[in-house]
């Protein structure tokens, strides 16, 4: 028998201010069809006046555990992944922790920006199958809208806020690949390309910054290296891409999306895609794309799943797990 990470809800949140591409044209040189022709992204969320990443965590996370008929002290972790935390310390997810009535358990943040839901999915995965935890509440949540230059109209129409969250839940399998839960788990990052992604600011510079990105160089590294995420991960757990029922990507841009999926040898029809919605959420956007699928009835108990993602670092990653 092997411990598997189970997952037994899932659930998002996004703010109530809807941002469509229109609204760009007052303020920078560019339109609506150029922005959906390039990134395939149509609208997207901010998050009002004074609301936080951990704030929306929360409500990400209570519909969560909601779906899986839990109450937060049945939770045993929390982990949250996130570039915009509301404060440099404490954590967000001891914040999600107190919002949530949580007395009990730990709580930490993991920072791999984009790709930062995946890697916290492999670090929820670890603690169960460890056995350092039974029940983990493993949520993405971003506050783009606020490290934006919006002078930048190749950055700034990229971009939302909102948060996804998943709860994982220890179960018995067979260790066999037909088994329910977290399969195979692929990460890797590359410092030297620091420069191609990043925020130009921080702490320790005592500066705020602004999201920077070299688009061309970003979509090269993309496209490479989540297929070879994907094959690597799918490797592990002994399938190919033909057995994949649903692609849950980060959604970045469209048109990385399909090329991925195409490097897969894998159809659209099988491919999750919501970034026409919400934009680039991040680290929240893995979440908040099965969340969306579930809710359409495309994802369902037993459909096998791979999640990719990659972001600033550069840090890349997937998982592979049966619903």
């Amino acid at each position: 028998m092997t411990t598997r990470a189970v997952a037994r809800g899932v659930g998002h949140y996004l703010p109530d201010r809807i941002v469509p591409n229109s609204e760009f044209e007052e303020s920078i040189e560019t339109s609506d069809e150029w922005i959906r022709a390039r990134t395939g992204i149509e609208r997207r969320h901010f998050a009002a006046e004074g609301q936080t990443t951990s704030e929306m965590a929360a409500l990400a996370a209570e519909a969560a555990l909601k779906m899986a008929g839990m109450e937060p002290d049945d939770i045993d972790a929390v982990i949250v992944a996130t570039s915009t935390a509301d404060l440099t310390f404490p954590s967000a997810a001891t914040m999600v922790q107190e919002r949530l009535g949580m007395t009990r358990g730990f709580a930490f943040d993991v920072q791999a920006v984009c790709a930062g839901f995946v890697f916290a999915l492999a670090n929820a995965n670890a603690l169960i199958a460890s056995g350092q935890a039974e029940r983990v509440l493993v949520i993405g949540a971003e506050t783009f809208s606020r490290i934006m230059d919006w002078s930048d109209r190749t950055t700034c129409v990229l971009f939302g806020d909102g948060a996804g969250a998943v709860v994982l839940e220890a179960a018995e399998g067979d260790g066999t690949n037909a088994d329910r839960g977290i399969l195979a788990t692929d990460l890797n990052s590359d410092g030297r390309h620091k420069d191609i992604l990043y925020v130009d600011g921080g702490v320790s510079t005592q500066t705020t910054g602004y999201l920077r990105m070299q688009g061309k160089e970003v979509f090269r590294h993309a496209v490479e290296k989540l297929a070879q995420t994907a094959h690597a991960s799918l490797a592990k757990a002994g399938l190919s891409g033909d057995e994949v029922d649903w692609i849950v990507p980060h959604q970045a841009n469209l048109r990385i999306i399909k090329s991925t999926a195409q490097k897969m040898g894998v159809g659209m029809d099988r491919v999750v895609v919501t970034v026409q919605d919400h934009g680039n959420t991040s680290a929240a956007s893995i979440p908040l794309a099965l969340s969306v699928g579930v809710a359409r009835g495309q994802i369902k108990q037993g459909d096998l799943l791979v999640t990719e993602a990659i972001g600033g670092g550069l840090a890349w990653g997937s998982v592979v797990l049966r619903w």
